[in-house]
């Protein structure tokens, strides 16, 4: 089954999905099932934004309910400004004849959020529309140490005030932020469990951040975001069980199972990089030994090159810069450094073995920085995860390459954010009120 791999690069800014109009998860009906406790306003809304437009009679067969049902949400959606009516997209094969058809979208002017992440390598924002359209975009480096509690407000609200800046607008502008952080991130509290950007434990960060702002705030693991990015705005729109494994400093994955984000009870699930490989092996950043991450991650790629090519004077290099110097030097044949990033594929092909027989996901995304260096996905790497996994006669799980820049992750924060005001204004405790 190795030919029903299939491994896709992709590079640029522009997403795999984003030829398709809309944002958000193009998720089927579930009669009886979790949408059932979502008003209908809301159902007609998100379909409405995954769409791009879609006209009154489209969103009353799709949701399976009555014409006159969405006659009347839908006039209250326009009345209170969060939905407007448009020209109709023309059909294939039909000619235009009579009254131009009409069809709903979102209005953009219905609010604005902003998407935040920071990290050991930089910081990134975006402002989305209610629609889910990009207005503005910031990033800066940053020199990797760790931050004090009062430090990471003070970089978030730089983050804020910067991308508000370029898009001439001002805090009270801002309807709520998401933000991303590494670590283990229990959303739900809003507590920063433990970071290895973050100095201390425990950390009330939600809150923190809130009151630092003045804004709603919900924050969440970074590959989490990550997923949601594919969920909302890439190839993991139409997909309803599907797997995101990000490799960077950190090795992190996001899962979404029946077209949703799985956080586990404690937010703690899919902590992929910190599933063991090794008993009592190399030492991971979290403190415990054998973790994945221990054998991919930047940090581990660099311990194994200050060893075997036996580097000296690297204490202050930059890991990239090492990175790449140990990626050169295996392409140019050096045998030592080509062993290392074999032994890292190997490591790395057990772990996604696991998550097809943990989860049985129709596609696998592999993405973050270190995708640059394509030892870690080559065919033998690919291969191997296949010949771990459990074998049936079915198609084994499509593998993407996804090798997109800074921004994808704040983008995912954006999601974050415009989920969150979604159900505020529009869910079952929402006061549906003008914008």
């Amino acid at each position: 089954m190795a030919d029903e791999i299939i491994c896709t690069r992709d590079g640029g800014s522009d997403w795999g999905g984003g030829a398709r109009p809309g944002c958000g998860p193009l998720r089927p009906v579930r009669p009886g099932g979790e949408d059932g406790a979502v008003p209908l306003r809301q159902q007609i809304f998100e379909a409405v934004r995954a769409e791009g437009t879609m006209s009154r009679v489209e969103a009353a067969r799709n949701l399976g309910v009555s014409p006159g049902s969405v006659t009347a949400a839908t006039t209250e959606l326009i009345a209170t400004g969060y939905l407007e009516e448009v020209a109709a997209p023309p059909r294939d094969s039909e000619a235009p004849r009579g009254r131009p058809p009409v069809a709903l979208a979102v209005r953009p002017g219905a609010g604005v959020v902003a998407g935040i992440k920071i990290s050991s390598a930089g910081h990134s924002a975006v402002l989305q529309d209610f629609a889910g359209g990009q207005i503005a975009d910031h990033a800066v480096p940053w020199s990797g140490r760790r931050l004090s509690e009062a430090e990471v407000l003070e970089q978030v609200a730089l983050m804020l005030d910067g991308v508000l800046a370029n898009a001439g607008l001002s805090r009270s502008d801002i309807l709520a932020v998401g933000l991303g952080v590494p670590g283990f991130i229990d959303g739900e509290a809003g507590i920063a469990l433990w970071s290895p950007l973050i100095e201390g434990a425990d950390l009330n960060l939600r809150d923190c951040v809130a009151e630092r702002l003045g804004v709603p705030v919900i924050i969440d693991n970074d590959a989490n975001l990550l997923t949601l990015a594919e969920l909302w705005f890439g190839d993991g729109r139409a997909v309803s069980n599907f797997a995101v494994v990000t490799i960077e400093h950190g090795v992190g994955m996001g899962l979404v199972l029946n077209n949703r984000l799985y956080r586990g009870a404690r937010g703690l699930g899919t902590e992929l990089g910190h599933t063991k490989v090794q008993l009592d092996g190399a030492l991971c950043r979290c403190g415990q030994r054998g973790c994945l991450e221990a054998y991919v991650a930047d940090y581990a790629l660099v311990r194994e090159a200050s060893t075997a090519l036996d580097w000296q004077a690297t204490a202050g290099v930059p890991s990239n810069v090492l990175l790449a110097r140990l990626y050169d030097r295996a392409k140019a044949g050096n045998v030592a450094a080509r062993s290392i990033f074999r032994r890292a594929g190997r490591y790395l092909a057990v772990g996604l073995a696991n998550v097809v027989n943990l989860f049985d996901p129709e596609m696998i995304i592999l993405s973050g920085e270190r995708l640059e260096y394509d030892f870690l996905y080559a065919d033998e790497v690919l291969g191997e995860m296949e010949a771990i996994a459990i074998r049936v006669d079915r198609p084994a799980p499509r593998v993407e390459i996804h090798a997109w820049g800074d921004l994808i992750w704040a983008r995912g924060a954006a999601a974050l954010a415009l989920s969150y005001v979604t159900s505020e204004r529009l869910g079952a405790s929402g006061a549906l009120s003008e914008t």
